[in-house]
């Protein structure tokens, strides 16, 4: 394999409990009910600008309000990355070894570009990427594969010689939508069986296994 492309949250950074906490205190801010971790950790590898209506069923957002709990949820996020936002362990050893093996190197996240690249660059890891996409940079998220295909084009990079690789079933479905190779990460948002169900061609147990693909 030649070309690989991560998702961020959960598969290279633990932001589990920055999204949850920060997800919890918007939405109390706001007055609604508070979505279980279980809700916001399956939602997050959707953008925000989706999953917040998700976990807020039959509630009905005029355009102000929303936007006010995509305002409060930032400012929480960006309050609590700094203190709560890891590298998994084995992930910058891993990206390390695939540079050094001269691998094309990409994220596409649900993240807000500029909030994607702040974190790459507190992780001191954003020198590793060729490219990186957010969710403002396509027209459709995921698992729709706007954001694959964006890669793919910006490189001109060969679809059987590139894979997707995520810790959730959205990942899969558009690297599979996208007609590249797909790797399930096990340490991060969805279960294993979850994740088996999907059929990816990898299911990852630890990031070293990454350096390891055919």
């Amino acid at each position: 394999m030649q070309n690989y492309i991560f998702d961020f949250d959960g598969t290279l950074a633990d932001s589990g409990e920055t999204g949850v906490v920060a997800t919890q205190k918007a939405f109390a801010d706001l007055g609604l009910p508070e979505p279980t971790a279980a809700d916001i950790s399956y939602y997050m590898g959707i953008p925000i600008e989706v999953s917040f209506k998700k976990m807020a069923p039959g509630h009905e957002f005029s355009d102000a309000e929303f936007e006010k709990l995509l305002q409060v949820f930032r400012k929480y996020y960006q309050e609590l990355e700094s203190k709560m936002l890891t590298l998994f362990p084995g992930i910058k050893e891993m990206l390390a070894e695939l540079q050094t093996e001269q691998k094309g190197l990409y994220v596409v996240s649900s993240k807000h570009s500029k909030t994607l690249l702040r974190n790459l660059k507190s992780l001191g890891i954003d020198a590793y990427f060729t490219n990186i996409l957010g969710a403002d940079n396509v027209q459709n998220f995921k698992p729709a594969p706007d954001g694959v295909l964006q890669v793919l084009e910006l490189d001109n990079l060969d679809p059987d010689q590139t894979v997707m690789i995520g810790d959730a079933i959205f990942d899969l479905q558009m690297g599979k939508a996208a007609g590249v190779h797909t790797a399930a990460v096990t340490w991060g948002a969805h279960d294993r069986d979850s994740l088996a169900k999907e059929q990816p061609d990898y299911l990852i147990e630890q990031p070293a296994d990454l350096t390891k693909l055919a």
